[in-house]
């Protein structure tokens, strides 16, 4: 293979000129068990975050309007409003998802429509209203 590269190197120095030789010199003298040292090598960002998911969908979570404690949650104790994505910190998918089943929760008469129902009031927070998970204009 050397004999062989060497002799179509000099054959295309005769045919064409130098600078060519020397690219196809380089080309044909090059192997496969050493790889070209001016290429980039692969290699992960390490600044790179890890990509934010909404508490939903970290845990595989669809609301139902049957789940009454979980959708309760999303709503404010003293008006019945449900929060907003700025405040969950929901994707719009599940955002949009919770806001339905909210409203027919309500429409079915599982949950007040003015206020958070009282059983509900000591569970754990899933998100603080005070401070927005994305802030707002307003």
């Amino acid at each position: 293979q050397v004999l062989l590269s060497f002799y179509f190197a000099a054959t295309a120095a005769s045919l064409v000129g130098r600078q060519q030789v020397a690219i196809a010199g380089r080309f044909y003298s090059e192997t496969a068990d050493r790889p070209d040292p001016d290429l980039p090598i692969d290699i992960t960002n390490p600044y790179e975050k890890d990509p934010q998911k909404c508490i939903l969908c970290k845990h595989n979570i669809s609301p139902h309007y049957k789940n009454v404690k979980l959708l309760s949650q999303f709503q404010s104790p003293y008006t019945g409003r449900i929060y907003g994505r700025h405040l969950t910190g929901l994707c719009k998918r599940k955002q949009e998802e919770v806001e339905q089943a909210i409203l027919r929760a309500q429409q079915c008469l599982l949950m007040p429509g003015y206020h958070k129902d009282l059983d509900f009031l000591q569970d754990p927070k899933l998100f603080d209203p005070e401070r927005p998970v994305r802030p707002h204009k307003y």
